[in-house]
């Protein structure tokens, strides 16, 4: 048995003034055939998880390039169109093949492509043929399409979010796939569309006991795999929206029935998914109170909208000036996304003093940049932080202490949302010992960070990212969904 492999990968927030050029992917994750790493990628671990299939069960394993950008605005064309079809040269060249798994994201969005993965998969099977199986596996903040569904035997997305399943998911998109490739399963793929959008994070309930529910039905009565997609609120895709998708060993029948109830299930729980938001007021009130109460831990501060995880540019100021100006210290920032402030910061070197201008550079809905006299306390050629088992660039790195004060700032190179309490501990700074830390994510870093803060503040402090669908200006979606429409089932749910 002959298996080819290949990831091609990143999260498209259409409405982002940062543009995704072959330079984004190169800077943060590009592995040609047999050079990927042995340490899993979010959207690259079938390659870890096929070369020990492959090891074990004796089987060829042929791999294909492995990309990855950060989230940021539309890919540029002729970007996406040459690493497609780089991945497509190396699958024609790998012929014959008994079966293909794609690592994807599902949320990409190219200059004249609303859904590039389903652009991929369609060229893929009309290379190898209906007879191949092909699967993939997906993000959950991503849009399923009809093309995809057409072009696959086999799929699924990560369950949680934050994303710490993605090796698990991995495992299973390539378990079905090779048993499928043995003649074991008939796989088939039934999808039901919620016709909604919202935050569903697994952290807290109800989504956390829904997913419990939604994977204590994989392995039974003919079930393979159970898929909650989320959707991207940030891409304007005529199929944007939350869908529920099911594999089943040749029960279509079975699939969709089951599809539609889980699908209907997570209808009802609209509009009370999301994390509790604060403005920034209410979260300094709320984050002095609880440092009081627990000196020994610092309080976390989310910033869930600045979030470069779902593509915008990650500089901005508001909550850390507004903290400056109610008079809190002992902070830690991570990060800042300012490219110009590193190359200044190591052209000065660690220990010098500057005046500094960081952060607020890419657009007026972040905040002011802010001008002060710094210390370079680090200033790196590269850092990194940790994502579960795989590590994630920060390229040329500063950390910055602002003078008369232990406010100490991470200024970074490769945007990227913040993971791990290790984006400190890598540039020396003690996290533990801060009384507020403020991160740039939505919800990927609290499976990390939660061990470790009194409490973690949610915290809506504006920026270009659009979260509300209500007031989002899309103009590509074909659909009534929810919140646009009260109710686009027309009462089903009731039943």
């Amino acid at each position: 048995m002959r298996v080819f492999v290949a990831s091609l990968a990143t999260e498209t927030n259409t409405f982002s003034p940062v543009p995704t050029d072959r330079a984004c992917f190169d800077s943060a994750f590009y592995a040609p055939p047999g050079q990927h790493p042995p340490a899993p990628t979010l959207c690259s671990a079938a390659f870890v998880v096929l070369r020990d299939r492959a090891v074990a069960e004796g089987f060829t394993l042929v791999e294909g390039t492995a990309t990855w950008a950060e989230p940021g605005g539309l890919v540029q064309r002729q970007t996406y169109e040459a690493l497609r079809d780089e991945i497509l040269d190396q699958l024609r060249v790998a012929l014959p093949v008994d079966a293909v798994v794609m690592g994807l994201h599902g949320a990409m969005v190219a200059q004249g492509y609303d859904d590039c993965e389903g652009d991929l998969l369609a060229r893929v099977r009309a290379i190898v043929g209906p007879d191949v199986v092909v699967g993939a596996t997906f993000d959950p903040h991503s849009h399923l399409t009809a093309l995809r569904v057409r072009s696959l035997d086999v799929l699924n997305a990560f369950l949680e979010f934050p994303h710490t399943d993605f090796v698990e998911r991995a495992e299973q998109v390539v378990d079905l796939v090779v048993r499928a490739a043995r003649g074991e399963i008939r796989p088939v793929i039934s999808t039901f569309d919620c016709r909604m959008i919202d935050i569903l994070p697994t952290s807290q309930e109800p989504i956390r006991g829904f997913v419990d529910r939604l994977k204590a039905q994989e392995g039974q009565d003919g079930i393979l795999s159970v898929s909650l997609i989320h959707g991207f609120l940030a891409g304007d895709v005529p199929e944007l929206g939350t869908q529920v998708a099911v594999v089943t060993d040749g029960d279509p029948a079975a699939g969709s029935a089951l599809a539609r109830r889980l699908g209907l299930e997570v209808f009802g729980l609209r509009g009370t998914t999301r994390m509790r938001q604060h403005d920034i007021p209410a979260a300094l009130r709320d984050a002095r109170a609880i440092a009081a109460r627990h000196p020994d831990r610092p309080v976390v501060l989310a910033d869930i909208w600045d979030n470069p995880g779902g593509g915008v540019a990650g500089d901005g100021t508001l909550i850390l000036r507004a903290m400056m100006a109610a008079g809190l210290d002992d902070i830690g920032v991570a990060t800042i996304w300012d490219p110009m402030a590193v190359v200044f910061c190591r052209a000065a070197g660690e220990g010098a003093r500057i005046s500094l201008r960081f952060g607020g550079k890419s657009g007026p809905d972040g905040g002011e940049p802010i001008d002060a006299e710094v210390e370079v306390i680090r200033a790196v050629e590269q850092s990194w932080q940790s994502f579960g088992s795989s590590r994630v660039p920060l390229g040329p790195t500063a950390v910055v202490r602002l003078c008369g004060s232990r406010i100490d700032v991470i200024l970074n190179t490769n945007r990227t949302q913040t993971f791990d309490p290790d984006i400190f501990a890598n540039l020396g700074v003690d996290m533990a010992a801060k009384r507020y830390v403020i991160v740039k994510s939505t919800n990927h870093f609290y499976a990390a960070f939660r061990p470790q803060a009194a409490e973690i503040l949610y915290v809506d402090a504006g920026t270009q990212y659009p979260s509300d669908p209500l007031q989002t200006n899309y103009t590509r979606l074909r659909r009534e969904i929810w919140p646009r429409i009260d109710d686009p089932h027309g009462g089903a749910t009731a039943s």
